[in-house]
């Protein structure tokens, strides 16, 4: 198709010759029907600012597989690293356009190879339970992708090893293109969205700290390493500036297919809503996955995303 014609008195004649047919009644209120009926959800997506490479750690998991998704609606190149490496939905379109690789990011090589021409990176790498807590064989029911931990499958090989070397080989990779960053006036930093819990922030609200100490010994391992990488996260925006993380606090994530969950996400909203201070409402899976694609495209998105901020952002990107 031709596109239409720039030229003032042509696009004059062009808008005048739409308005006349807008001016007819049947026309106009076919167009309001159709604004009215369709559901947001057919309508297509505003498209980013620029198309980015975006790898995205845990993948094949509950919430990389909608992360990927939706970041290939939105036309980025993504490239998603777990340890099995194979598309979890052969029968998702946007799925089969990801670039699926098999490889372990407790080995920093391969966390720099797959890094290496990224402009950012998704942390969607976590387990519920790990092989020490004595619950490991929960993991195929919770996971929501059937996961089960390896041998070595730790909380802390998991999620804080794993994170840790992201963001060293982000570094790493930061100071190699120091001139890029400094000749755009240094606001080039990378955005490394980091999935964390809102249990990490216990101690930062009432009773918090009570509830802490009366957590299971695995949860407190649990969040021991989620609350490292948040801690490695700001030491390396305060000391290099060459990150821009987002840190994603959901609750319990659900969606309607997770039998699991589904019974307490009423109490959990409940709690929350009358206002008992260590529970966060419930974060759908859609609302999760949608806020962090806008947090690798928005430079405003950055720090502790709680349920509120996420519920905000992901409007962005739908």
């Amino acid at each position: 198709e031709h596109a239409p014609s720039t030229h003032p008195q042509t696009k004059q004649r062009q808008n005048h010759h739409v308005m006349k047919l807008l001016s007819r009644p049947s026309a106009a209120a076919a167009a309001m029907a159709v604004a009215v009926v369709l559901p947001s959800s057919v309508h297509p997506l505003a498209s980013p600012a620029r198309r980015l490479k975006v790898t995205v750690f845990g993948g094949t998991g509950y919430v990389g597989s909608a992360v990927c998704e939706r970041l290939v609606k939105r036309g980025h190149e993504v490239t998603a690293v777990s340890r099995r490496g194979v598309n979890p939905k052969p029968d998702s379109k946007e799925l089969s356009e990801v670039n699926w690789v098999q490889g372990d990011a407790t080995d920093m090589k391969t966390v720099e190879r797959v890094l290496k021409d990224s402009d950012a990176a998704v942390h969607a790498i976590g387990l519920l339970f790990d092989v020490e807590s004595g619950l490991a064989n929960l993991n195929k029911i919770v996971s929501g992708s059937g996961s089960i931990p390896g041998e070595y499958s730790t909380y802390d090989a998991v999620t804080r090893t794993t994170a840790f070397n992201v963001i060293d080989a982000i570094e790493r990779k930061q100071s190699m293109n120091i001139g890029t960053i400094l000749s755009r006036g240094g606001n080039n930093r990378y955005p490394l969205c980091f999935v964390s819990a809102a249990e990490a922030g216990w101690p930062d609200v009432a009773f918090g700290d009570t509830i802490d100490g009366l957590a299971p010994k695995w949860l407190n391992r649990y969040l021991v390493a989620k609350r490292a990488v948040e801690g490695r996260l700001r030491e390396s925006n305060e000391a290099r500036g060459t990150i821009r993380s987002a840190i994603y606090r959901p609750s319990l994530i659900w969606d309607w297919t997770k039998l699991d969950v589904l019974p307490v996400i009423p109490i959990f909203n409940l709690a929350a809503a009358i206002g008992v201070p260590f529970v966060d409402k419930t974060v759908r899976i859609e609302t999760l996955a949608d806020a962090i694609v806008a947090g690798i495209e928005d430079e405003d998105v950055e720090g502790v995303q709680r349920v509120d901020e996420m519920e905000t952002i992901c409007q962005r990107v739908r």
